[in-house]
């Protein structure tokens, strides 16, 4: 559903934990960030919750981000909505677009809709509010109800009008009905053209990308954690990936995120020494990459959800011309357009070693991944593959019709672009 906004198609998203990013966890403290980040290549700045968090049954002693108390105003724990203003016109006078988060499916206990409208929320067989699936300190929303549908909406528009925010990530898009998305989205799209992430799979949701401009890469992010547990082979893998091919929208594709680096673990946790080789595949697989705050240190750590917990920038942040280097090509190089093709490479490298080829005309990347902890031979195999490419890490340039073979290291990763004849 991408019209007037070709730029999704060469993004990257860059999630910020406002509350852990620094120690005043403040939109004004995050605003010295915005240099540094600009420069490291990210295009979009995704803000987690802004908007107050309801105190009524919150967990820990700062509660939940997604246990909103009002859709229309900012949390004081990040400032006011005059500083938001500020953020993002300063954002978007670097060149980056921004987009909230937005949890369209429940509010926290006390949300002000629950003593101004207590019809708007299902209820239990009680007759009391009905806890969300799993999650005690949040209350289902009557999406049958045609008053508060309207007000969610118009709650949407607000923010477009009132910061010129250019898009929204759609928390549990899924458990929303769809045909509230099909109502909501255009009529928002009206201000201006927007971006819509939602938090859903097209494998699972596809119905949903009818309206969504993108949405996660879940199913991967579960099958590639298998595969670092040697409990699925490369060759699930890939034809995961050719199923991905056919979905809907856009892929958006991640190591991790708050929900992951909190509760299942950091990206090396989850996959020991492949972790940098899946995060170039994020960067170079057809879609959005998505990185999440701190991983440009790298962040080590399982950040906490419900309690302060700063992000230490005092560290050397040695991964972060790693990531400019991905995401100044993602957004560059027309091979990495999300519209570009994608070729499977035969390096006779059995299960260890994922590679493919992204072209557009003449534009070329190609990309080696040992997703393995132990190191590989590769062969190539495809006589098609041959001219001189340089490796966007090293600098160093190769000839493949005259060089056929190379070791890769456990978990190592290499990225090439096709040079002109000479």
């Amino acid at each position: 559903m991408i019209a007037n906004k070709d730029w999704i198609y060469r993004t990257n998203i860059y999630e910020v934990n406002l509350r852990q990013y620094t120690a005043e966890g403040s939109f004004n403290a995050f605003a010295g960030h915005l240099p540094r980040l600009r420069a490291m290549g990210v295009e979009t700045l995704w803000f987690m919750p802004i908007t107050p968090i309801a105190q009524k049954g919150k967990k820990g002693s700062l509660g939940s981000p997604y246990a909103c108390s009002d859709y229309t105003s900012v949390s004081p724990e990040f400032g006011t909505l005059e500083d938001f203003q500020k953020l993002v016109q300063q954002a978007h006078d670097l060149g980056f677009y921004v987009i909230i988060d937005w949890v369209a499916n429940h509010t926290g206990w006390d949300h002000r809709w629950t003593m101004e409208h207590p019809d708007w929320y299902e209820k239990d067989d009680n007759g009391d509010f009905k806890k969300a699936s799993g999650m005690d300190d949040i209350i289902e929303l009557d999406y049958t109800n045609a008053a508060m549908r309207a007000a969610m909406i118009d709650a949407l528009k607000f923010w477009v009008t009132t910061c010129n925010i250019d898009g929204f990530r759609c928390d549990l898009a899924f458990w929303v009905e769809l045909d509230f998305w099909l109502e909501a989205i255009p009529k928002v799209n009206k201000l201006k053209p927007l971006l819509w992430l939602a938090e859903a799979d097209p494998l699972e949701n596809g119905a949903y990308m009818q309206v969504f401009d993108a949405a996660y890469s879940w199913t991967w992010m579960h099958r590639t954690l298998s595969f670092a547990r040697q409990q699925v082979n490369l060759f699930d893998l890939t034809n995961l990936l050719n199923v991905y091919k056919a979905a809907p929208g856009l892929q958006a594709w991640f190591t991790t995120n708050h929900d992951e680096n909190t509760w299942n673990g950091t990206e090396y946790e989850k996959y020991g020494v492949a972790a940098l080789a899946f995060a170039v595949h994020s960067c170079t697989w057809p879609g959005i990459p998505l990185v999440y705050s701190g991983q440009e240190l790298p962040n080590l750590k399982r950040l906490e959800f419900f309690e302060k917990d700063p992000i230490d920038w005092t560290a050397e942040r040695t991964l972060e011309s790693f990531y400019k280097t991905l995401l100044t090509l993602h957004r560059e190089h027309p091979a990495l357009d999300a519209r570009s093709p994608v070729f499977p490479i035969n390096t006779q490298a059995g299960t260890h070693v994922l590679a493919y080829l992204r072209k557009s005309g003449e534009h070329e990347v190609l990309v080696w991944l040992n997703l393995s902890g132990t190191s590989a031979n590769i062969e190539l195999a495809d006589d098609w593959l041959r001219g001189r490419y340089k490796d966007v890490f090293a600098g160093t340039v190769t000839d493949l019709a005259l060089v056929r073979s190379f070791e890769l290291g456990e978990g190592e990763y290499r990225v090439f672009t096709r040079l002109p004849a000479e």
